[in-house]
């Protein structure tokens, strides 16, 4: 996948509010360089609120569909039904799928991980409200901090023993598709 940042100092500088969300200081290292760091460092969980605004937004979407499949195998029938609809946006990122989803994830019982995820895709674009003359688009930082938030809410409800696993697979799947250029 071909990065749209040269510099990880560059996706701080895109998005501010990842300064908020990542402890480290940004740097002119490569975003490769930089999440690897992140996943070596005191606070690995920083790695995945770097990755979700390194990503492009269809891609961080699919990552944590991803991540919440591997992380809870047996996801119950509302969780599955969220995750399902974040994929559909992703497999066809049309402003109906997308509308489809910011309307689940805002219905959605629990702010669960499957909602944040459905809230991901459906603040990708488009508009928040569904006034067609008045449109209001999303800031660009909610759906990266959705993705994190639906990553990191699932990690902190797995047994302890596990999660250290989990959030190296999560990295590392993003690492593989930063590779694969």
């Amino acid at each position: 996948m071909r990065l749209r940042f040269t510099t990880a100092l560059q996706v701080f500088e895109a998005f501010p509010r990842a300064y908020e969300d990542v402890e480290q200081k940004p740097s002119t290292a490569s975003p490769l360089a930089f999440v690897k760091l992140l996943e070596a460092s005191q606070t690995p969980e920083d790695a995945v609120g770097f990755c979700a605004y390194l990503l492009p937004r269809r891609e961080a979407v699919g990552w944590a569909c991803e991540c919440l499949r591997r992380m809870n195998p047996e996801l119950t029938p509302d969780s599955l039904r969220l995750i399902e609809i974040a994929e559909a946006w992703f497999q066809s990122p049309g402003e109906e799928s997308r509308k489809a989803a910011l309307d689940a994830g805002m219905a959605a019982v629990s702010s669960g991980p499957a909602a944040w995820v459905a809230l991901a895709a459906g603040w990708s674009g488009g508009s928040l409200i569904g006034e067609p003359n008045q449109p209001v688009p999303p800031p660009p930082h909610l759906t990266a901090q959705a993705v994190r938030a639906a990553i990191l809410t699932s990690l902190a409800m797995l047994p302890v023993k596990s999660r250290r696993d989990q959030l190296t697979a999560a990295i590392q799947a993003v690492l593989r598709l930063i590779e694969q250029e």
